[in-house]
């Protein structure tokens, strides 16, 4: 299937719009303003939508198939969060407006951070944040804060950061004026404790950790790793990209962590990808909380005239680090994280310990078929090496196959510390025969590795665009779209 440029169905003089006369005077057009040819396709209203329609079936997600990328938590997500967000009341609100015209808003923000405080053991959390990534350079700057106004800003300069963290923690500490301390991992996927230790003294400001890691797995030296952190004078953040795995189950708050933030639109299910959108709220610490970014939502007390009616309003923790963000965060996730919540209630438990279920599984389906580098429990995702002993075959050529299996790839190359890696995600949204065509998919790819590796090394065959130059296209920015070619006969698996 391969779909036209819209400039392609351009015929002079069509027109898809016809604009109403002005009913005020025309003004005359600037001189140099004018155009002599208009660089617009001339389309009517037909065109336009069946060409955009067809491009749109052409996209993967989520509603469409099996989206098992590792480290994102592509989850479905129920339409009743669509719904509501879509509420007029919610939807037409303005940031500016005065407190008393949006007390439904503000007490949906205020019980949300107080979901989050729950479900996360934390004393207080800011909605601030727009991204996960943002929340984490937030919480950096809430530990040198904190540092700060203890005397100890010049000297604890070091963030210390696993080899099994997310990408983006390097980058958050080294843009908040952090040093970056590499701790490699033990033979079991772990924080290797003795290369921690030899790190711990007066100049750590931290320890940035995901737990469970990005290899999947709970870290088994955690309590001990926070002790040693602890003992040095350093906090600890947790990055709670991997939330998934652990609602209701253990609070990371209670564990010892400071500082952590929340992907809403991961764990709490608001469709993600492309950008955005997103969320990254931060629950912080008894020691940390007035650090918080604002401003927050508090009820005012003063105001509140009868106990079953709070008064809303917004209120600044006594030492913020300030606004992260303009307004009040990305309010319609809010709603569609509300609503999953409140949908789900003392069941969120049981989201996670399917996730974690669907994971084990597909992890045994594939156990004997890829090499597992850390073979033990996994939480709610897994890394398996996307080798086939006495082939040429790597990760990228079975992720390219897969999508002629009708299934989006893994992650591809990610956590570092694993060669070829593939990281699944198979979320809790799952059914076990969808894991089974998923599995079976992966089997068939690895007999055809060693029957025609070719095969692979030219995958995909069946999509609307074939194998790309990746490293060209990044390099080159003024590569220019061109057409897929025809589709092969309908040999290949869809």
């Amino acid at each position: 299937m391969t779909e036209p440029l819209i400039f392609e169905y351009s015929v002079p003089g069509r027109r898809g719009v016809e604009l109403p006369e002005p009913d005020v005077p025309e003004a005359p057009l600037p001189e140099g303003f004018q155009r002599a040819d208009l660089p617009l396709p001339e389309v009517s209203e037909v065109d336009v939508v069946r060409h955009f329609l067809r491009l749109s079936q052409m996209n993967y997600g989520v509603d469409k198939g099996f989206y098992p990328l590792g480290s994102c938590t592509m989850k479905y997500n129920p339409k009743i969060n669509e719904e509501m967000a879509r509420l007029p009341g919610f939807a037409r609100l303005h940031p500016y407006q005065d407190p008393e015209t949006v007390q439904g808003a503000l007490a949906l923000m205020y019980h949300l951070q107080e979901f989050l405080k729950e479900i996360g053991g934390f004393a207080a959390v800011s909605l601030q944040p727009a991204a996960g990534s943002q929340g984490e350079l937030a919480g950096i700057l809430m530990i040198r804060a904190y540092h700060r106004d203890r005397g100890e800003g010049k000297k604890r300069i070091k963030m210390l950061i696993p080899d099994s963290a997310h990408g983006t923690n390097p980058a958050s500490s080294a843009m908040a004026g952090l040093r970056v301390v590499n701790i490699p991992s033990d033979r079991r996927g772990n924080i290797d404790l003795d290369a921690l230790r030899k790190e711990c003294d007066e100049t750590v400001a931290g320890l940035m950790i995901t737990n469970p890691n990005t290899l999947g797995l709970f870290d088994e030296n955690l309590l001990e790793a926070i002790d040693l952190v602890h003992r040095c004078g350093g906090l600890i953040y947790g990055d709670g990209a991997n939330m998934n795995a652990l609602m209701g189950i253990c609070k990371p708050g209670a564990m010892g962590f400071d500082v952590m933030h929340y992907n809403l639109h991961k764990t709490f299910s608001t469709p993600h990808g492309g950008g955005g959108p997103g969320a990254g709220p931060i629950g912080a610490s008894e020691r940390l909380a007035p650090y918080l970014p604002g401003p927050i939502v508090a009820i005012d007390r003063e105001r509140t005239v009868r106990p079953d009616e709070p008064f809303y309003t917004f209120v600044w923790p006594e030492r913020s680090i300030g606004r992260v963000r303009a307004f009040h965060g990305h309010f319609g996730v809010f709603v569609r994280a509300y609503t999953y919540i409140r949908m789900h209630g003392p069941r969120l438990r049981e989201v996670s310990e399917a996730a974690v279920l669907n994971a084990n599984y597909l992890l045994a389906r594939l156990r004997g078929i890829y090499p597992v580098p850390y073979d033990r429990l996994c939480k709610h995702e897994f890394v398996i090496m996307g080798k086939i002993p006495g082939t040429p075959i790597r990760a990228l050529d079975i992720s390219k196959r897969l999508m002629d299996y009708g299934f989006h790839p893994p992650t591809n190359y990610f956590p570092l510390i694993v060669p070829e890696a593939l990281m699944i995600e198979p979320t809790e949204t799952e059914s076990k025969a969808t894991l089974d065509a998923f599995a079976e998919a992966m089997r068939r790819i690895a007999e055809e590795a060693r029957e025609d590796p070719e095969r692979l090394q030219r995958a995909p065959h069946t999509t609307p665009v074939r194998r790309l130059d990746e490293a060209r296209a990044a390099r080159n920015l003024a590569l220019r779209y061109a057409p897929a070619p025809a589709p092969q006969p309908a040999s290949e698996p869809r």
